[in-house]
């Protein structure tokens, strides 16, 4: 029993001081922007200079413990209507994609190392799970578009299984030393699909539950009890836990928070962002304290194969695939390409190859050595890369602003420090006399082409609201948290209260036209109106584009075309001077060809006055004049 004790405080000790290291590595990642995995990787290598004693990680520790929480966080979030678009290509990625991944790199391998075909298939198929966490990670700090971020996110939770299936049964012949083509692809379906059904079952069960229950902490133990939950009965039942896994969360991300009430999803949101954040703090200190260097530099040459075959495949299988997706750019096909890490699952699956197996040690440095030059080489040119090809396009306003901005405010922060100084006697009174008039007038100046700017770019304004508005929320949540402690409301109250609130911040789009029309004290003048007619598909994109540009649109049902097809009559009211903004939003946000109403019969049959041509980018837009304008 005391021994038991002993065994517990040094796993207890362990954990603070990896997780001690985490938070250093996170405050240094911060500081010199690196991307966070990539420096707790650098940190787990340096401290394997100074370790007395070699580490032995279990890979039962990693799939079983630090994966669950990774996999369920990201599938929790992932909207199946995002999923939806690009299902077909995640699935040609994760299923075709892993096959041509094991065996062309398996016989990459076999011919460049001369290991034998069916270890070489082992690795091919260890090495097929991708795990782009920093990617993903950076994606969001840079604002990366949301559909490419879940192409790789996607792929990456669904090849995670399918690889790992894969594995078994490469390791399986490679121990047997026969191959059954027809006994495989039955094993292959049974375990994939059979994680499938059990995570769906489980899913809708948890969602279910969630629904009957209006407790935060209860519900959120519920999802956690479904994220490890899955993996174990999938893994007793003989299939894939890591499909469960993922197929759950994606169950319940998209069916259990319509029973979760506001402060609910936030709670349950939190938890899980801070689960994943500790399991991967764990999961990349462990793969640079588990390298061993000098097996790494003994099988250089075999690491160079496994590199080149990874990087390899990995080209053919995201240009050809891409192929038979949907208007995916070639910058986004490089940046999927690239943004292929190997990291948790290949260490995993590396770590349990039994250990008589043949060249073993070969495979586990081929291995170690491919995630290193990944997560070191891809993950921190994965920045450079994004900003060289500019998927993130900031504009000269935005730009423009944060200067005028930071001027403002460095400019008050110099005028305060003085103030006080002449407060303390540190300063004469004659002298901050004389300076006083100086930074006024500058910050007068300074504000005014602030907010000439901003009347001129409602979408840079948005941001600020929007941003404005959120903290204004926290510091009423703070503030009723602070009324319920004190005594001064009850519990009634304050949950009433507080929900409202945690119901305002999860508001994914707030309708910010209206709000620029009549909540900042100023009112824009429509003095025309513009009919167009969009496709169904394009509804959502354009009016969204357009609240977030600060326009107003209304929607009209109407028919048109052959076969008198369903489309939609917008009506756009324009302040004076900004047709040509609508127009670029409009062009911008409709993959169909849009359709300018040129008369009261086309369309809708709405009494409006004879339309009046505009000349813009060489096309005409058709307005109409109009004498009054109200929003109901």
């Amino acid at each position: 029993m005391e021994e038991l004790g002993h065994i517990i405080l040094e796993a207890e000790r362990s954990i603070l001081l990896l997780l001690l290291i985490a938070l250093v590595v996170s405050i240094l990642a911060k500081r010199f922007r690196w991307p966070y995995t990539v420096g707790l990787v650098i940190m787990g290598l340096v401290l394997t200079f100074i370790r007395q004693s070699e580490l032995i990680i279990s890979p039962e520790l990693i799939l079983g413990i630090l994966v669950p929480p990774l996999l369920f966080e990201a599938a929790f979030h992932i909207r199946v209507d995002d999923l939806r678009r690009d299902f077909g290509l995640i699935m040609l990625l994760a299923i075709p994609g892993v096959i041509l991944t094991t065996m062309l790199v398996g016989g990459a391998i076999n011919w460049g190392t001369g290991m034998s075909m069916a270890t070489a298939l082992v690795f091919g198929a260890l090495i097929a799970a991708t795990d782009p966490v920093a990617v993903v990670a950076l994606f969001k700090q840079l604002g990366v578009p949301k559909r490419l971020q879940i192409l790789l996110e996607g792929e990456s939770l669904f090849n995670d299984g399918t690889a790992i299936v894969m594995f078994g049964l490469m390791l399986d012949i490679a121990l047997r030393g026969q191959f059954n083509l027809t006994e495989s692809l039955i094993d292959f379906v049974r375990v994939a699909g059979g994680g499938v059904f059990v995570g769906l079952i489980l899913g809708i069960l948890a969602s279910q539950a969630i629904g009957r229950i209006d407790d935060a902490l209860v519900e959120t133990t519920i999802t956690t009890i479904l994220a490890f939950g899955a993996y174990l009965i999938g893994e007793e039942l003989h299939v894939s836990g890591v499909l469960a896994v993922v197929v759950a969360g994606i169950v319940n991300g998209n069916v259990g928070p319509r029973g979760m009430s506001p402060t609910t999803r936030i709670v349950v949101n939190n938890f899980w962002e801070y689960g994943a954040f500790l399991a991967n703090s764990l999961i990349f200190l462990i793969i640079g304290l588990t390298t061993d260097l000098q097996i790494l530099i003994d099988n250089w040459q075999a690491i160079g194969v496994a590199i080149l075959a990874t990087l390899g495949v990995r080209a053919l299988s995201i240009y050809g695939f891409s192929l038979f997706g949907k208007d995916i750019p070639t910058k986004w096909k490089h940046i999927l390409y690239w943004g292929g890490l190997r990291g948790a699952i290949v260490l995993a699956l590396a770590l349990s190859i039994p250990i008589d197996f043949p060249e073993r040690d070969r495979l586990l440095a081929m291995a170690f050595g491919v995630v290193l030059f990944t997560l070191l080489v891809q993950g921190f040119s994965m920045d450079t890369l994004v900003k060289k090809l500019a998927l993130v396009k900031r504009t000269e306003s935005q730009i423009e602003y944060e200067k005028r901005h930071a001027r403002y405010i460095s400019n008050n922060s110099a005028s305060k420090h003085l103030a006080e100084m002449n407060k303390q006697g540190l300063l004469s009174a004659h002298i901050w006399h004389q300076m006083k008039p100086i930074f006024k007038e500058r910050e007068d100046f300074l504000l005014e082409a602030m907010q000439d700017l901003l009347a001129a770019n409602p979408t840079v304004e948005i941001e600020e609201l929007d941003s404005a508005r959120r903290e204004a929320l926290r510091v009423q949540r703070s503030t009723l948290g602070s009324l319920f402690r004190d005594g001064v409301i009850s519990d009634e109250i304050y949950s009433d209260l507080i929900g409202e609130v945690d119901e305002a911040l999860t508001e994914r789009h707030v309708n910010w036209s209206q709000l620029l029309e009549t909540g900042i004290g100023r009112k824009r003048t429509i003095n025309k109106m513009m009919a167009v007619i969009v496709q169904e598909d394009d509804l959502d994109n354009v009016l969204v584009e357009m609240s977030n540009a600060g326009f107003g649109a209304d929607p009209l049902p109407s028919t048109g075309g052959f076969l008198s097809r369903k489309n939609v009559t917008l009506l756009i009211g324009i302040p004076r001077g900004r047709e040509a903004d609508i127009v670029n939003i409009l062009e911008k946000s409709c993959k169909r060809r849009v359709k300018y109403v040129r008369s009261p019969l086309d369309g809708a049959f709405l009494p409006l006055s004879r339309p009046v041509p505009v000349k813009i980018g060489g096309a005409t837009i058709f307005t109409f004049d109009i004498e009054e304008y109200h929003e109901f």
